[in-house]
């Protein structure tokens, strides 16, 4: 039951794969198209940057959180878990400077050439 149900699923993704490209639409003006490819990297740009900074503030919270409680059930082992903080908070961080730089790219440098 489960093979069929694989194969049919892999076979309909193959026959749309195959049949999408019918529909496409035509090619459109060469200004035209590069100022729609624009303004839509920068629509894309503001929401990687809005989602990469709330889900980075929320994952930075839970962590200092679970790091508080840490070291008020153990204070003795301060030190371990400041380490271990600092540098989740880093790896976290730099995942919201990684989504920054791609969004400064895709600001100020036309994406796709052109």
């Amino acid at each position: 039951m489960r093979k069929g149900l694989l194969l049919a699923l892999t076979l309909g993704f193959v026959i749309i794969g195959v049949v999408a490209p019918v529909y496409a639409q035509e090619a459109q003006a060469g200004a035209a198209n590069q100022t729609e490819v624009a303004k839509w990297s920068i629509i894309t740009a503001g929401f990687a940057l809005a989602f990469a900074a709330a889900f980075g503030a929320l994952g930075q919270s839970k962590g200092l959180s679970a790091a508080a409680e840490a070291i008020a059930r153990n204070p003795s082992a301060t030190g371990d878990v400041r380490f271990a903080l600092i540098l989740g908070l880093v790896l976290i961080e730099s995942l919201v400077i990684y989504v920054l730089l791609i969004s400064l790219i895709l600001f100020f440098l036309k994406p796709f050439g052109g």
